[in-house]
């Protein structure tokens, strides 16, 4: 039996979450800000590699070629 009264407790707790499924509470606040996913000296140790590699192939294949 105390299985049953158990079983009986628990739906009526949340007897509330059913019936009100897809009724979202809307908060007054601001949304949250979104955050970049790449901190900005992360993207600009990226950019000084990238663009130091390409000068350097550059200064490379100017000597070699000619």
């Amino acid at each position: 039996m105390a299985g049953v009264q158990r079983m009986k407790v628990a739906n009526e707790k949340h007897s509330k979450s059913i019936t009100q499924r897809g009724n979202l509470h809307h908060r007054a606040a601001a949304p949250p800000e979104e955050k970049a996913p790449v901190g900005p000296w992360l993207l600009a140790l990226f950019v000084f590699v990238v663009c130091g590699s390409a000068i350097f192939q550059l200064i490379q294949s100017i000597r070699m070629g000619g």
